[in-house]
């Protein structure tokens, strides 16, 4: 017998069959399990099974077909499982629905934007190669029909609509939100001739690219997605939190805590959010007058007691807290203390002003915003450099709503819950570069990786019980194939699901136990 004929009969006697073009019922006489081949046709106005052959009998867990080993051939193998996991997650939130008729194109981009995205150019490629025509019920796809599911969100209300679909993943999930952290992150474009894109230096600290702001609102306990919005790359951080206040009391959530960094802070945010009887828990920059205000009690010897220690994570903060009000916001003042942030802040721009005087001693141009330390002859100023130590690991946080040190510590440093949110979009989800021009084309862009990550937190929620996360799952799936059979003499085909691992299993059935099923 060949490989290939081996391969036939492992496939076989593991009983890897289940969905056929007409399809195949069981039937049961007796103790004994019989498989036929019917067909749906209708009589009168009753749609009936027409009996058109046996092809085989199941005995013992496994299926004996009644065919000759030669006739049968594997057709096609497909990509399943992490397809069937995210298309559940995606139908048990209505998600299929509320995007229209261009509905099975667009979560073909979104499902992609999880695995395996490339460009658009390379999507129909790439969906030959997975069972998504069975899942989606879409036959072929091409680049023209992609664009013309893109161009289609142009005609969404985006922000009712994100609101809407929120909406339903809190019924779905029974959720109520009680905190919400925002940020702001810029991804760049290539080529220039999008709008929206504002030359800037983006996170990675290069200068010069054309970028696009997007603002992200998560909820702080499971990270999922309430609302996202695009930005021209030349908006500030806190002018797009005020665009988005907005937006977000049309949420009608019970009130809660709205984290943000100290970038994000303005008096009229504050305002804002206090108006929503919301609280506000954020960052605030250390400018002269809080140096000022906080000078008494900055000092380490002083603050780094025992009773002023917490440890968030791996940090350990001293912290001192006063009564204080932001721009007629009353609320508490947190100044943080961070040894080991200060000791390496400190020797890393010592190090850089000791390189930059033998630069001078040299008569060679130093690093932009060193020669202030130095004098018209390249001497140190020790005191300018004593002025800028001073502050060295401390950061400060205010909040409106009365609450524990520790408790304060935890929620604002330990909310990196949206920088994982970023690091998704940026990394799995493929947001980054933007290759589209049209404005429209990189909205729709970032709508096509915001439901990907929607998904993916989603997926991340029903992991919790595990020790998988979204990537790591999906990776697992990636080989829990459907494969194709063909009987060239008798002409029907069948498949069958790829026998599933004990990883698998538990992760089908940590999203739904009735996945288990879907080969049977």
């Amino acid at each position: 017998m060949s490989f290939f004929q081996k391969m036939i009969a492992f496939l076989i006697r593991s009983g890897y069959i289940s969905h056929y073009m007409s399809f195949i019922r069981k039937i049961i006489k007796g103790d004994k399990t019989y498989l036929a081949e019917v067909e749906s046709c209708r009589v009168g106005n009753k749609v009936v099974q027409r009996f058109i052959r046996y092809v085989g009998k199941q005995s013992d867990g496994r299926t004996i077909l009644s065919t000759s080993m030669s006739d049968v051939e594997v057709e096609q193998v497909k990509l399943y499982g992490p397809l069937l996991v995210l298309h559940q997650l995606a139908t048990e939130i209505q998600l299929p629905d509320l995007l229209g008729p261009y509905g099975q194109e667009i979560l073909s981009l979104v499902y992609a934007h999880c695995l395996d995205y490339r460009s658009l150019n390379h999507m129909p490629t790439w969906f030959e190669r997975t069972d998504l025509n069975f899942l989606l019920n879409l036959e072929g796809l091409t680049e023209r029909r992609l664009v013309g599911a893109l161009d289609s969100l142009e005609a969404l209300d985006a922000e009712a609509w994100q609101q809407r679909l929120f909406e339903g993943v809190c019924r779905q999930y029974r959720l109520r939100p009680t905190g919400v952290i925002y940020d702001v992150t810029n991804t760049y474009l290539y080529g220039r001739h999008c709008p929206l894109a504002k030359p800037g230096k983006d996170k990675e600290e290069v200068k010069g690219r054309p970028l696009i702001q997007i603002g992200l609102g998560v909820t702080q306990e499971e990270g999922l997605p309430l609302f996202h919005r695009v930005f021209d790359g030349n908006v500030h951080d806190a002018r797009t939190l005020q665009d988005l206040v907005t937006l977000f009391a049309r949420y009608q959530l019970d009130p809660g805590l709205f984290i943000y960094d100290r970038g994000i802070l303005s008096g009229r945010n504050l305002k804002d959010i206090k108006h929503l009887q919301w609280d506000t828990l954020c960052g605030v920059p250390l400018n002269p007058a809080l140096k000022k205000f906080w000078r008494p009690w900055a000092n380490p010897q002083q603050l780094m007691q025992l009773p002023y220690r917490h440890r968030v994570g791996q940090t350990v903060f001293y912290t001192c807290l006063r009564p204080y009000q932001l721009d007629g916001v009353g609320g508490q003042l947190a100044l943080c203390f961070n040894e080991r942030l200060q000791r390496d802040a400190r020797e890393s721009r010592r190090d850089e002003i000791l390189y930059a005087q033998k630069l001078l001693a040299q008569n060679k141009s130093i690093k932009p915003g060193l020669d202030r330390f130095f004098d018209a002859r390249g001497r140190l100023l020790s005191g300018k450099l004593a002025a800028v130590e001073e502050f060295d690991g401390y950061s400060c946080i205010f909040c409106t709503r009365s609450l524990p040190q520790d408790k304060m510590l935890s929620l604002y440093f330990d909310k990196d819950i949206v920088e994982k949110a970023f690091r998704s979009l940026k990394g799995i989800t493929q947001l980054r570069p933007i290759r589209h021009w049209l404005a429209e084309r990189v909205r729709a862009h970032v709508f096509v990786c915001y439901l990907a990550y929607l998904l993916l937190s989603l997926l991340q929620y029903r992991l919790r019980t595990t020790d998988f996360t979204a990537e790591s799952a999906l990776l697992e799936l990636a080989t829990m194939y459907k494969v194709y059979l063909r009987d060239s003499k008798h002409l029907f085909k069948l498949s069958r699901v790829v026998t599933l691992s004990k990883r698998q299993e538990a992760i089908l059935k940590a999203i739904d136990p009735r996945l288990l099923k879907q080969d049977d």
